[in-house]
This record gives structure tokens, sequence and C-alpha cells, in this order.
């Protein structure tokens, strides 16, 4: 996989956080987890559900020599979102999520995440304020 990075970006490769000093293209020639810069949620925009996942996940990405702990959230997180959750294309998007963090592939799994923030937007839009996806 190639991927190209612009001067002073970051990205996140099996827990190093690399930054360019100029553009640069990088070859990575084996199986590695990575994160570009675009792609890190902030801890202050995890404000919904989803988003809390995905920063959950992300963190078990970033960090894989401590995984326990943020596994252990993630299964708290997770059983509590699927105990709450009506919509069927948002409990198919977490069982699907849920295979790939139990495989160990969390860039899939994060980009499976970021394909149900628009879903989860639509039941929050016409949710009250007492909707189990607001942010904890």
């Amino acid at each position: 996989m190639k991927i190209s990075l612009r001067a002073g970006e970051r990205v996140y490769i099996n827990g190093a956080v690399l930054r360019v000093d100029r553009k640069v293209s990088v070859e990575l020639v084996n199986d590695v987890m990575f994160l570009l810069e675009g792609q890190v949620m902030q801890a202050s925009d995890a404000t919904t559900a989803m988003r809390q996942l995905y920063f959950i996940v992300q963190l078990m990405l970033i960090n894989p020599t401590n995984v326990a702990d943020a596994a252990a959230l993630y299964g708290q997180h997770y059983a509590a979102l699927w105990a709450v959750c009506e919509s069927n294309e948002m409990l198919e998007g977490l069982a699907a999520v849920d295979e790939l963090v139990g495989a160990t592939r969390y860039f899939e799994a994060l980009k499976r995440i970021r394909a149900l923030f628009p879903v989860e937007q639509a039941i929050l839009a016409g949710a009250t304020t007492d909707s189990p996806f607001e942010a904890a």
C-alpha cells in the first residue's frame, strides 16, 4: 500500500506517530495498522454514541501495545449501544463493526463506523432529548 503525506502531516503506524517535514510518499510493504492524521478523532469530537465508539476503536488501532483497556471499554460501550438501538440499519452496522473488531481489523471497523455517522445523525435529528444515542 502506498500513502502520500503532505508537509507537516502525521501518520500513526502500529502505535508510532510519524510526522513528515515535506511532501512524501511512503510504501507500506507489509501488513501494518495505520491511520492518517485526517482520520484521527479528538476526544472533544466524540460527542455522540457512535463517535465515542469510533474513538475507542481508534485507541485500539493507535496504541496496539495497550489494547486490553480499550477493548474492555469497547465491550461496555458496544453492549450499551446494542441494548438501546432500535434501527435495523444501525444494528446490522454494529454487528459488522463487532465482527471486524473481533478480527482485529480496526481500520475497517473505523470505516464502517464512519459510514454509520449519517444514520446516527438522522436518528438524532428525529429524536427527543432523552435519546439513548446522545453522548454519555
